[in-house]
């Protein structure tokens, strides 16, 4: 790993995708961060940890233009309850804090349910740390962390 690299970027290297970073400060906004990606707020994609129960947690890939429909998700997953968990626990299961979350280089490889309306797009995701992003193809993406797809989401 190099000196610039984070554990997101080391993974990516070790997955085989294609990818580039692209690195960026401080950001307010989501939209702010596709402007300086060159990108539309819906191809930034936010990758938010969901708990399903103790130590059960998987990883949610959200369209920049949309957020988590909780009802659909429940009920994609066959539970009646879900939470965010506080930033502390997000960060001890995944190794990154919030804003900086990503399945690549996580602490642990939760499962990966993207929200089907990111295939076939490239896509820029987290890369580890604050204003570092990977731009992938989607495609690639749901490959390589088996991702499973449905439709999850709602617009803001």
């Amino acid at each position: 790993m190099g000196a610039d690299d984070t554990p997101a970027i080391a993974a990516a290297e070790r997955s085989g995708i294609r990818y580039a970073v692209t690195r960026h400060g401080p950001v307010s906004s989501l939209a702010e961060a596709a402007a300086l990606r060159g990108i539309e707020p819906r191809d930034l994609v936010k990758t938010l940890v969901v708990r399903r129960a103790d130590d059960d947690y998987l990883f949610v890939l959200v369209p920049g233009d949309r957020e988590i429909s909780w009802p659909k998700l429940r009920a994609h997953l066959g539970v009646s309850r879900l939470s965010m968990p506080p930033a502390d626990i997000a960060r001890a299961v995944t190794g990154y804090e919030r804003g900086t979350i990503t399945p690549f280089g996580s602490t642990r490889a939760w499962p990966v349910l993207a929200d089907q309306r990111i295939v076939g797009r490239s896509i820029s995701i987290g890369g580890g740390a604050h204003g570092v992003a990977l731009s992938v193809a989607a495609n690639d993406i749901v490959g390589i962390l088996c991702a499973e797809l449905a439709d999850v989401t709602e617009p803001q």
